[in-house]
C-alpha cells in the first residue's frame, strides 16, 4: 500500500490561514492602540505570547533533530508538521524586534535611571546592557535560522531527487545542532526571561524553558495530526501504535517539564536564601496562588493521569483535547513567569480591565499571524516525505492494525 502524496483540502488551508490572519491581524491592532496607556504591561504580555510562539518553533526543530538522529514510525508521520513549524523561524525573528526596541520597559538593566541608583545593576552591565543584549539576540536567530535553513533545503532535495546522502547530512547535522541550541536557548533564557529580576538567578532555568519548548511543539503537532489523521494521505500512514508512541512522548515530556519546574522550586524551598526567594515574593498573592494551582492540577495531574491509559493514546480527538489543554496550560505557565511583576501597577478599573485584555488578545494576535504562516509553509509540501527510511515501517505498522481489525471482526462475527 503505497499513500498519495497530495495534500488535501487546501481550500481548508487557505480558509484557516485567511481567518488566522484576520482574528492576528485585528488583535494585534487592538492591543498596539491601547499600549501607549500601559506600556509596561504591553511588553510584559507581548514578551510572554512570544516566548508561548517560540518555544513551539523552537520545540519542533529539537524534535526534528531527534528525529534523525533516532528514526521511527512515529517521526515520519509528524516530520513535516515538525518543519513547518521550524520554518516560521524567520517570522518570529521579525516579531523580536519589538522587544529590541522596548527593552527600557521590560528590563530594570535597561533603565538608566535604575541603574545609576544600584551598584549591582551597574556591575551587572558587563553582561546586561541593551548593546551586549542584542548583540547576544542576533547570535541566537543567527544559528538557529541557519539550522533550520539547512534542515529545510535538504528535506526538499530530498523530496525530489530522492538522494539518500541528504538524509546523512541532516543525521550528522542534528547532533551538533542540539547542542549549539542547548548554550544558545540557555543564554536566551537567561536574556529574555530570568533577568525581568535581575538579582535572581538558577541555573535550571535554561533547561526548564527547553522542556516546555519540547513540550508544547509535541503537543501541537498531535493537534495538527488529530486535524489530518482521518484524510488521506496522514490517514494511510498513522497507526494506532503510532499515536500511542507520541501520547507515550508527550507524556514524557510531560514529566520532565514537571521535574524541571518542581526541581527549581524545591531549591528554591530548601535553600530559603533572599537572592532565590525574591523571585516568589511577586507570585505570592492571591491571584498568583491560583494561577500555580491550577496550572499544577490542568497542566501536569489530569493530562498526566490520563496519559497513562493506552485507550486515551490511541485516540485521535481524546490526544487532541488533552494536547489542546496542556498547549493552554502552557501559555499560562509563561504568564506566570513573566508578567508578576510587570502588570500590577495602577488600581483603576480601566487599567485592570486593559490588561486583562491585553492577557487575552496578545496571543491571539501573535499566535494567529504565528498560525496562518505556519499553514502557508506546512501547504507548501506533502503532508508525508516522500523518500524518508521510516515510510515503509510506518505502512506496515497500518497493515498490522487493518490485520487486527479483520480478525477482530471475524472473531465477534463467530
Amino acid at each position: 500500500m503505497t499513500p498519495s502524496v497530495r495534500t488535501p483540502s487546501r481550500f481548508s488551508a487557505a480558509q484557516g490561514r485567511r481567518w488566522s490572519l484576520l482574528v492576528g491581524a485585528i488583535a494585534l491592532i487592538v492591543c498596539t492602540a491601547a499600549a501607549p496607556l500601559e506600556p509596561a504591561a504591553f511588553f510584559r504580555v507581548y514578551l510572554a505570547a512570544y516566548l508561548f510562539c517560540l518555544g513551539i518553533a523552537l520545540g519542533s526543530m529539537v524534535l526534528l533533530f531527534v528525529y534523525h538522529l533516532t528514526g521511527g514510525s512515529w517521526g515520519f508521520v509528524i516530520r513535516r508538521l515538525l518543519e513547518a513549524g521550524m520554518k516560521t523561524l524567520p517570522l518570529l525573528a521579525l516579531m523580536f524586534v519589538p522587544i529590541a526596541g522596548g527593552l527600557r520597559h521590560l528590563y530594570p538593566w535597561a533603565q538608566p535611571d535604575l541603574v545609576a541608583a544600584s551598584p549591582k545593576l551597574q556591575y551587572q552591565q558587563f553582561y546586561l546592557a541593551p548593546s551586549y543584549f542584542w548583540i547576544r539576540a542576533a547570535v541566537y536567530f543567527a544559528v538557529w535560522l541557519l539550522i533550520a535553513s539547512r534542515l529545510s533545503c535538504w528535506s526538499r532535495e530530498q523530496d525530489r531527487t530522492g538522494d539518500l546522502r541528504l538524509a546523512w547530512k541532516s543525521r550528522k547535522l542534528s547532533g551538533p545542532a542540539a547542542v549549539a541550541y542547548g548554550i544558545t536557548l540557555h543564554f536566551a533564557a537567561i536574556d529574555w526571561a530570568m533577568s525581568l529580576q535581575p538579582a535572581f538567578r538558577s541555573t535550571i532555568w535554561g533547561p526548564l524553558m527547553a522542556s516546555g519548548q519540547l513540550l508544547s511543539a509535541m503537543a501541537f503537532a498531535i493537534i495538527v495530526l488529530a486535524r489530518l489523521t482521518a484524510r488521506p494521505p496522514v490517514s494511510e500512514a498513522a497507526s494506532r501504535g503510532v499515536r500511542n508512541d507520541l501520547g507515550s512522548l508527550l507524556l514524557t515530556f510531560l514529566i520532565l517539564w514537571a521535574y524541571m519546574a518542581w526541581f527549581q522550586f524545591m531549591l528554591v524551598w530548601i535553600a530559603n536564601m533572599p537572592v532565590d526567594v525574591i523571585w516568589y515574593t511577586p507570585r505570592a498573592s492571591v491571584v498568583w496562588k491560583c494561577v500555580m494551582w491550577a496550572i499544577f492540577v490542568l497542566h501536569f495531574v489530569v493530562p498526566f493521569f490520563l496519559l497513562l491509559l493506552r485507550r486515551v493514546k490511541r485516540s485521535s480527538a481524546a490526544m487532541a483535547w488533552i494536547a489542546g489543554l496542556i498547549l493552554l496550560m502552557q501559555l499560562v505557565f509563561i504568564d506566570y513567569q513573566v508578567l508578576p511583576g510587570g502588570i500590577e501597577q495602577g488600581s483603576a478599573v480601566w487599567s485592570i480591565l486593559l490588561r486583562a485584555g491585553m492577557i487575552v488578545l496578545l496571543p491571539l494576535g501573535l499566535g494567529g499571524l504565528w498560525l496562518a504562516y505556519y499553514l502557508r509553509q506546512l501547504d507548501r509540501q506533502p503532508l508525508l516525505p516522500l523518500h524518508d527510511d521510516n515510510r515503509d515501517a510506518a505502512l506496515r505498522l497500518v497493515q498490522l492494525d487493518n490485520e487486527t481489525a479483520r480478525q477482530e471482526a471475524i472473531a465477534y462475527g463467530q
